[in-house]
């Protein structure tokens, strides 16, 4: 898949409709500077987005993933598709953030916890110290793995952890 050509195709397409980045943005609830990103080749939009493209600029799918037009229209059966395996993707991202939310929650209760020790002075009264000591524990925990869970590592770390269980099963 040539990044180049796709991005300079859906710039031609753009302009064709007559939309800006900006306008074209707005409409899909994406940055100007992604629009910009994909035109340049730097990324790839979503399955989703992709689904959008095509039907906003009346082009087959099959034609934007080559970037170059073609002459049959995209089938009903590959749209669908299409729109199953985008479901799913947003079903999993939908998934993550639920997973992120209750994390930072246990950070949020973990640094509060410390914070009520250190401010009520009882961060070296025997039980509240280690109260205060886990809850501070438990807040850097949930920062570092909230860290790791939005970098763009996060998807290896995935894939690599899925093969260890696979390779454990058999």
């Amino acid at each position: 898949m040539d990044l180049m050509k796709i991005g300079m195709f859906l710039q031609e397409l753009r302009k064709e409709k007559g939309l800006t980045q900006e306008q074209l943005a707005e409409q899909l609830g994406v940055a100007r500077r992604t629009v910009s990103r994909w035109e340049t080749g730097a990324n790839m939009p979503d399955l989703d987005i992709l689904v959008e493209l095509s039907d906003l600029y009346a082009v087959d799918l099959r034609e934007i993933l080559n970037g170059e037009r073609e002459r049959e229209r995209m089938n009903e059966e590959l749209k669908e598709t299409v729109l199953q395996v985008a479901d799913y993707s947003s079903e999993e991202k939908a998934r993550l953030m639920q997973r992120m939310h209750w994390m930072f929650i246990a950070g949020l209760i973990g640094f509060t916890a410390f914070l009520v020790t250190v401010l009520l002075g009882l961060d070296t009264t025997p039980p509240y110290e280690f109260i205060g000591s886990c809850g501070l524990g438990i807040a850097y925990g949930m920062i570092i793995v909230g860290v790791i869970f939005t970098s763009r590592y996060a998807a290896k770390i995935r894939e690599t952890k899925l093969r260890i269980l696979r390779g454990l099963k058999n």
